[in-house]
């Protein structure tokens, strides 16, 4: 059978980009081992536009955010199935500095979109926010779990559900032979997996483990709390709470030491006890050395391509540069330098 694309692997990339190339009239083809997609089903799924603990414009804002609601929306009617929630995110200030800081952003024209207000006093009785916080807007999250199992079905006619075998792939005739599939072009987008492929071992993944909790607690404000953790309510007096990340420790198991942390940095956060722990999950995200992601083709090999590495903002930047990306594909547009994998090509 000849197929103008097979992409390797359906998490959350995998799946934004075979459907933007089904929907440009592609023919494709998606390998997929459903319990390899584990970094993207245990994400928290949030989309925040301003973040980290200097609590800055997340990069390439202004691009990324206008296509995220959008997408994910087309895919909720493509499917018939609901995994969208706009929420707000609430930031609490540390300092009376980082308050007069952000009521500085207040007038700045950069935040305007993002920024819904400043409040300078306490927000709740529940919570440990003495110097008030920012509320954001254009945010909220994305239960990607819900997005996968519907797309599945979507790509019911399209979907291999079995385990990818690199050493089965050939080049004949301007195809790749995999298995009776001819394809013109291969696209990997299976996350770590793709450091083990003799085409992309060259390029600097830098894995990272996160855990996250699931917990009882009471205090179900209508907005997510994120400052130092995310705090997301789930409904039913549930929240999803995390989450760690460390470069050193990427045994899949859950530790104590993680919950621990994620715990204390509640208690800094919400003033009520945890009710109990519901679970704690874990996953190594396909991250990269430059915190960018990698998009762009092979630099020898025909029709080889990446679409990988974007690490725990997938959700965030995959509606943008999935459209880029078909961009390349189909129309060779030129990919953003930052993200194109030629930025390593001197490294081979």
């Amino acid at each position: 059978m000849e197929i103008d694309f097979l992409l390797i692997g359906q998490g959350l990339a995998g799946t934004a980009l075979a459907y933007r190339l089904k929907q440009a009239g592609k023919k494709i083809r998606i390998i997929d081992q459903p319990e390899a997609n584990n970094s993207s089903r245990i994400a928290a799924g949030l989309f925040n536009p301003v973040t980290g603990r200097k609590m800055v414009k997340t990069w390439k804002a202004d691009s990324l955010f206008p296509e995220i609601k959008p997408f994910y929306q087309e895919l909720e009617q493509a499917t018939g199935s609901k995994f969208l929630t706009e929420k707000a995110i609430y930031r609490p200030f540390l300092s009376i500095e980082e308050l007069n800081e952000w009521m500085g952003h207040s007038a700045d024209p950069g935040f305007e979109t993002y920024l819904d207000k400043i409040y300078q006093e306490s927000q709740s009785e529940f919570l440990k926010d003495p110097y008030g916080g920012v509320m954001l807007r254009n945010s909220g999250w994305l239960n990607i779990n819900n997005l996968l199992d519907a797309m599945t079905s979507y790509f019911k006619e399209e979907l291999i559900l079995e385990k990818f075998d690199e050493s089965l792939f050939s080049r004949a005739d301007d195809f790749w032979i995999y298995r009776g599939l001819k394809a013109k072009a291969v696209i990997y987008c299976n996350g770590l997996g793709a450091m083990n492929s003799r085409f992309f071992n060259f390029l600097p993944f830098a894995p990272v483990k996160g855990e996250i909790l699931e917990v009882q607690q009471a205090f179900t404000p209508d907005y997510v709390v994120n400052r130092g953790v995310f705090r997301v309510h789930l409904g039913n007096g549930i929240h999803r709470v995390g989450s760690t990340y460390t470069k050193h420790d990427l045994d899949v198991g859950a530790t104590d030491a993680a919950q621990t942390e994620i715990l204390e940095k509640l208690t800094d956060l919400v003033r009520l006890p945890v009710e109990r722990i519901i679970s704690h999950k874990t996953g190594i995200r396909p991250a990269t050395r430059d915190r960018k992601p990698f998009l762009g083709k092979h630099p020898t090999e025909v029709g080889v391509y990446i679409f990988n590495g974007f690490g725990a903002k997938g959700v965030s930047l995959i509606p943008y540069f999935s459209k880029q990306m078909v961009e390349h594909l189909i129309n060779s547009k030129a990919i953003d330098s930052e993200v194109d994998i030629a930025r390593y090509f001197n490294y081979i």
